[in-house]
């Protein structure tokens, strides 16, 4: 998984931080800072450690307030846990109805065994097979035969 410090934005905030400062959460759920309880707890001690603070809807002054954010932090986690189970289960679903995932094959049926039998004859190359049918010899090698 992604973290919050490994991001672009991430580095944006954290390299000018002076002492003093305040790093400002302007979104609703703290999920915007990091993706995890833990990762929030791990932005919040690096702001801390250049003395500098965090403000929120819930200000991290205080240890109580802390606790609300912490709160906060596992609802944005909890919420998306549930958007990638229900993802899950729609896909599933409508594996079980037929529907094939994935993108469409650049070749079709007939081309595919038309390239596979050149291929197969090895009297070409993939490359010089695959410019016939206007795609790569990559995409030639993933054919079974």
């Amino acid at each position: 998984m992604k973290t919050a410090a490994l991001t672009p934005a991430f580095f944006l905030i954290m390299n000018p931080i002076r002492p003093r400062e305040k790093v400002a959460q302007i979104r609703l759920m703290p999920r915007r800072v990091a993706r995890s309880t833990r990762d929030l707890l791990n932005t919040l001690a690096q702001i801390a450690e250049r003395k500098a603070g965090f403000r929120s809807l819930a200000d991290t002054g205080r240890h109580n307030q802390l606790a609300m954010l912490i709160v906060l932090g596992a609802l944005a986690k909890f919420e998306r846990d549930l958007i990638c189970t229900r993802t899950g289960e729609g896909r599933a679903r409508a594996r079980v109805n037929g529907m094939k995932m994935g993108r469409k094959p650049r070749l079709s049926p007939y081309l595919q065994c038309e390239a596979i039998r050149r291929r197969d004859r090895g009297q070409e190359i993939l490359a010089v097979i695959g410019r016939s049918h206007n795609v790569s010899g990559w995409t030639l090698s993933k054919l079974k035969s």
